[in-house]
């Protein structure tokens, strides 16, 4: 990566911001709106507001837009893959799977490009907005409402970080953690500075998550946007700091965030509902799709983990390992509404606009906020509310002629650690295909509640629909939590250009 290429991917592309995403090597289709009058009136920041969001959805991945890094099809999928629950079928997402990635792979290298880019343009907009509101373009209340957003977006930005590139809090918040970047690069002057920037710590990296959310949430004076889930909203970051809180074990803060949108959202009853009706009552945050920003067959959920049967390419399916697990009630609607079988396996069946790619990426909805309080009270030792919330889910995936009997004490193993075992097991089904579990299993690992990821499902291995019920399946590609390769590296290109960081990658690469 030469100079100037990194000026482009963390800078340049910032410069030039418009609703359509653009090529990092593309400088052409970046200069739609030149910064310098990008904020001179309040559509062309609207613009400039709609692009970041494109940012995050499309994203970078080997030079090209439309991949779905950081936020899109392409990050949900490895979230999945790096668990167990999901199984990768093709090629695609191998390296991945198998634990395989170096400081070149291109899977890994496209989160890292993908999430510092999208911060790049966010503080380039930061500036903007001051800018903007010191010239009279925007009212502060506008700019502070941008700024929310901003605000939001960087946390979650670096949130993701955390998850592929540093040990979990749980483990050692003294340990390396981000690369804080704060200060807009949208001129060639300021690469230098912009390289000398070191990591810092765990700790350090959480506290500017939760000053940014805390920032957001008193900026957007609103729950309410009239764009629905797919903008940030006060109780978006609320929700956000749920999760934020359950990593970093403070389960008094976790509570404390629920107490505050507890009566802003509500459970679908059907478990179907919030993947037919995007917008439902428990949709928090998510990215918001169409045919022409989520084209072609790489960039939309709805395409990779599609059936077969259906035109889907099924390059992910659903792993026998949980579709043959005991505690996956087999009358559990989630079996029957939310998968579908196809003779070569089992496919998620949550994107179903194979073709038209309209898929919504669902980053929060409220049943991740209502678990996130759920285990925060079995922590406390509560298991009274604990078995409460985690039933206030899991009951909605009944069937109303056979029901099965909703969780107690007893059914738990009647301790604290068996209601969280319960609470764990039950987000693996509910996020199933939501790319959940690999954040679950860095901090639980980190913790050492768990031994690492999980052993899955051979790849390439599960051929036929015989092998979910009667059929064997190989497993292997588990991998030790005191494994060097349980974090991804940062990208060679990187720290062959940054000596600070070159002296701070990631131990065994």
């Amino acid at each position: 990566m030469k100079l100037f290429r990194l000026y482009k991917i963390v800078g340049l592309t910032s410069l030039f911001l418009a609703f359509n995403a653009c090529d990092v090597n593309d400088v052409d289709s970046a200069t739609l709106i030149p910064e310098t009058t990008a904020y001179t009136d309040p559509a062309k920041i609207t613009a400039v507001i709609n692009g970041v969001y494109e940012a995050a959805q499309r994203g970078w991945y080997a030079g090209a837009v439309d991949r779905g890094y950081p936020f899109g099809a392409a990050s949900t999928e490895q979230g999945d893959l790096r668990g167990e629950d999901m199984y990768n079928d093709q090629l695609f997402y191998e390296v991945t799977y198998t634990n395989a990635w170096t400081t070149t792979t291109a899977n890994n290298n496209g989160m890292w490009i993908g999430l510092y880019r999208l911060i790049n343009r966010i503080n380039v907009v930061l500036d903007g907005l001051d800018g903007a509101q010191a010239s009279g373009v925007l009212t502060q209340q506008q700019a502070d409402s941008y700024r929310g957003e901003m605000y939001f977006l960087r946390a979650l930005s670096n949130h993701e970080l955390l998850i592929h590139f540093s040990r979990p809090y749980s483990d050692n918040p003294a340990a390396l953690g981000n690369v804080l970047r704060t200060v807009a690069i949208n001129d060639v002057s300021k690469v230098a500075a912009g390289l000398e920037v070191p990591r810092s710590t765990v700790q350090q990296s959480y506290d500017a998550i939760l000053t940014d959310l805390n920032n957001a949430e008193a900026l957007l004076g609103t729950s309410v946007s009239a764009a629905g889930p797919y903008r940030a909203t006060k109780n978006a970051a609320i929700a956000l700091k749920t999760r934020i809180k359950l990593h970093m074990k403070d389960w008094d803060g976790v509570l404390a965030e629920y107490d505050k949108i507890k009566a802003a959202y509500t459970l679908t009853t059907s478990t179907e509902a919030p993947f037919v009706t995007w917008t439902s009552t428990e949709a928090v945050f998510s990215l918001q799709n169409s045919n022409v920003s989520n084209p072609g067959t790489n960039a939309a959920l709805a395409n990779m983990y599609g059936s077969p049967g259906l035109g889907g390419r099924g390059l992910v399916k659903v792993s026998p390992i949980i579709w043959k697990s005991a505690f996956w009630q087999t009358s559990d609607t989630r079996r029957t509404l939310l998968t579908l079988s196809h003779s070569t396996g089992i496919y998620s069946n949550k994107y179903r606009k194979i073709g038209v790619n309209d898929d919504a990426i669902p980053l929060i909805r409220f049943a991740e906020v209502v678990l996130n309080a759920s285990e925060a009270y079995a922590r406390k030792n509560d298991t009274g509310n604990a078995i409460t919330f985690l039933n206030r889910v899991r009951d909605r995936a009944k069937v109303t002629a056979t029901p099965f009997a909703s969780y107690d004490l007893a059914a738990l193993g009647g301790t604290p650690a068996g209601v969280l075992d319960g609470i764990i097991k039950e987000r693996r089904i509910e996020f199933l295909a939501e790319g959940r579990r690999w954040a679950d299993i860095h901090r639980l690992a980190g913790e050492g509640l768990i031994p690492g990821v999980p052993s899955k499902a051979t790849t390439r291995s599960v051929t036929l629909l015989s092998q979910y019920s009667t059929g064997t399946f190989t497993q292997d590609h588990s991998l030790p939590y005191t494994n060097d390769l349980f974090v991804w590296p940062i990208p060679l290109d990187e720290v062959l250009l940054n000596p600070v960081l070159a002296a701070q990658q990631n131990k065994g690469y």
